[in-house]
């Protein structure tokens, strides 16, 4: 009967309407959770292992510790000819060229004056600054026993993350064990094609320094700095000094000023070969490295623009030459600097 008929059939469809829902949902609700688990474990992989490839997860400061025979445990200003350990599995980072500045323990304000003025005190800011100049910079301080100093540096280090810690005793009279031990773990972290090393006294331009590295040379063994002469053999007891020389009559022989030099990537791979006591060690860093370009017979590129006495159109470091080895008062005139147009706004010329 038609009466009869429609219904039933009204209702079996009603059901099915009921039914087929609750079902779906059912699936749906289950199809998220399974992709809500998936992306959290995904996320959770990512963070756990690519994270570990990605720049801005990487730790910029670098911790070196150098391997010691047990024979070298008892020698004075002892650096280790054997390799060197690295705090993290971290892999050689290309660049066209890496600055190291050295400073000292003394020398938090000029840290400070530095990342206000010239040099970029975050992250992203050393980063953007590499990327445009393709140049990397770090600062390079040695330990001390006194733990106070340590505990300073330490949250400094957490702060801006922008140094190599040498395991060698920081002072001034082993600066040239120092600057060593600085080109091997600088060719040891970072492929690069100069590697410089920078006080932390001078006032930098790093765009041109970059103009200057990139430049083509057919010899792959330089030398570039700012030159003058100094004495062949020195006295270790005597402080030397160009006049001193003179009196004596010493033989002289080209070498770059200390406060900024560089050396090429074939040179920086010769020293990271040799033992400590392959070559002299003087009371002065910048005669020691002289003396040991000399020795290995590299070429000799003399940029007075390196030694600058006032900001210019060319000028790619400043500092109070001859006055000082750096600014004489660097915390007061690194600002002062920076504030002239000459100095930090002045455009870079391609030569």
């Amino acid at each position: 009967m038609p009466s009869s008929k429609g219904p039933k059939i009204f209702n079996n469809r009603n059901s099915f309407a009921q039914y087929f829902p609750r079902k779906l949902s059912a699936q749906i609700l289950c199809i998220l959770c399974v992709i809500t688990v998936l992306i959290f474990g995904y996320l959770t992989i990512s963070t756990t292992f690519l994270g570990k490839n990605c720049n801005s997860a990487n730790p910029r400061s670098i911790s070196v510790v150098w391997e010691r025979r047990e024979s070298d445990f008892n020698a004075k200003n002892s650096v280790s000819d054997a390799s060197l350990l690295i705090n993290g599995d971290v892999k050689r980072h290309k660049v066209m060229g890496f600055v190291g500045i050295f400073t000292g323990f003394g020398s938090v304000g000029r840290r400070r004056v530095l990342r206000q003025t010239w040099l970029p005190s975050d992250r992203d800011g050393l980063q953007r600054l590499e990327e445009s100049t393709g140049l990397a910079f770090r600062f390079i301080i040695g330990r001390t026993t006194a733990q106070w100093k340590m505990s300073v540096l330490k949250k400094e280090v957490a702060q801006h993350d922008d140094f190599i810690l040498l395991d060698i005793e920081e002072e001034y009279s082993k600066l040239p064990y120092k600057t060593l031990a600085f080109f091997k773990a600088a060719y040891a972290l970072f492929d690069s094609e100069f590697y410089v090393k920078a006080d932390d006294d001078i006032y930098l331009r790093p765009d041109r320094l970059s103009l200057l590295l990139a430049k083509e040379r057919s010899n792959p063994q330089t030398y570039i700095g700012c030159m003058k002469k100094g004495p062949v053999f020195t006295d270790p007891k005597l402080k030397w000094y160009e006049p001193l020389s003179h009196l004596l009559g010493k033989e002289y022989f080209l070498h770059a000023y200390g406060p900024i030099y560089a050396l090429s990537a074939k040179v920086v791979r010769t020293l990271t070969a040799l033992r400590n006591d392959s070559f002299r060690m003087f009371s002065n860093e910048d005669v020691t490295i002289g003396s040991w370009m000399l020795a290995m017979n590299v070429n000799h590129e003399n940029n007075q623009e390196l030694c600058s006495a006032e900001c210019t159109s060319t000028s790619i470091a400043v500092w109070d030459i001859p006055k000082c080895s750096g600014l004489c008062n660097p915390e007061t005139k690194m600002a002062e600097l920076h504030k002239k147009e000459e100095c930090s706004g002045s455009p870079t010329l391609a030569e």
